[in-house]
Parts: structure tokens; C-alpha cells; sequence
């Protein structure tokens, strides 16, 4: 498996995943958000130019691992894909990891009052709908949809696993197709 997609609900864990698998593996890790954001979860970056970006950082390896969601907005780069891999967890467990991680990166200003308080507030609420709505938001059902169209293998880890755990259902999974 030479390019990889790891998707999932924000708090599941992508990014972490594809930090820590890259590490494993020796190989470089993109994220998403580092191309829809023009400033990070401000500001988006306009569609025509994070593809373009995007695009020259993926034909620039042979290897790869791209994190989080591109649905809709890159499609075209599903081709690319060996594997893509896709994360759920319980959604309490999800949003209490969004919980700690806003509140480290943005501290008391979360809180009445801040300066990202409304922010905090419409994410957790756009973030706790993931397992419920449709089509319109990202969503599991969103993510469905986009999955049943993939031609590459496609390997589902659901439940509370730790990153460690992970990675070597990852690489077991690997191991596995490569042998058959």
C-alpha cells in the first residue's frame, strides 16, 4: 500500500492515525485541513487552489498518507488511493476529545465571554451530528455514500482503539492483502 486515505468524523482520530502510521511506516503524512484552510479554521482556501496544491503534494511521493475528509471538494484524487481507511468511534467519546482538544488549543477563550466561545459552540454542534444527519454536512451517511463509489480496498476500524492498536490493525490489514 503505497497511498493511503484515512477518513472519519472530526475527533476519530484521522490525523492522529496518519501521524502515527507514517511514523511507523516511514512515510510521508498530509492532512486536509492543511489544504481547505487557508487560515486554520477561519478562513477557507478557495476550491480550484487547494486542489492544485494538493494535487502537486501527491504526485510529488511515491508514498504516502493523507488524513481526514476531502469528499465533495476532491473527489478527483480517489484514483490515487490504495487504501483508504475509515475510522468510527462512540460519539460521546468523540466529542469529549474535541472538548479537551479546543480547550488546550484555545484555553479560557472557549469559555462565556472568549474570543472563540461562538466558534467552540457551532463546531461541538456541527460535530456531534456526524452520526445522524445526511447528505448535507459531512456526516457518516456522507461518508458512506463516498465509499460505496471506491475502487481500492477499503478497511473499516470501528470502536475505541488506541493509536497503537491501530496502526497494527493498519499493518496486519497490509500485511494480509499483500500475502492473498
Amino acid at each position: 500500500m503505497k497511498k493511503i486515505h484515512i477518513i472519519g468524523a472530526s475527533g476519530s482520530g484521522t490525523t492522529t492515525l496518519g501521524k502515527a502510521l507514517s511514523n511507523s511506516i516511514s512515510t510521508v503524512h498530509f492532512d486536509t485541513d492543511d489544504y481547505y484552510w487557508l487560515h486554520k479554521f477561519g478562513e477557507k482556501r478557495e476550491v480550484k487552489e487547494r486542489k492544485q496544491i494538493l494535487r502537486k503534494d501527491l504526485l510529488t511521493y511515491d508514498d504516502w498518507i493523507l488524513s481526514g475528509s476531502l469528499c465533495g471538494w476532491g473527489d478527483e484524487f480517489i484514483s490515487y488511493f490504495d487504501l483508504v481507511i475509515f475510522l468510527w468511534i462512540p460519539k460521546n467519546i468523540r466529542i469529549e476529545r474535541l472538548q479537551q482538544r479546543e480547550a488546550q488549543r484555545y484555553g479560557k477563550e472557549i469559555l462565556v465571554g472568549g474570543s472563540h466561545f461562538d466558534q467552540y459552540n457551532n463546531f461541538l454542534e456541527w460535530a456531534s451530528l456526524y452520526d445522524e444527519a445526511g447528505m448535507e454536512v459531512r456526516s457518516k451517511h456522507s461518508h458512506e455514500q463516498w465509499m460505496s463509489g471506491l475502487t481500492c480496498p477499503l478497511l473499516r476500524i470501528e470502536g475505541d482503539y488506541t493509536v497503537h492498536e491501530r496502526v497494527e490493525i493498519v499493518l496486519e490489514y497490509v500485511q494480509n492483502l499483500r500475502m492473498n
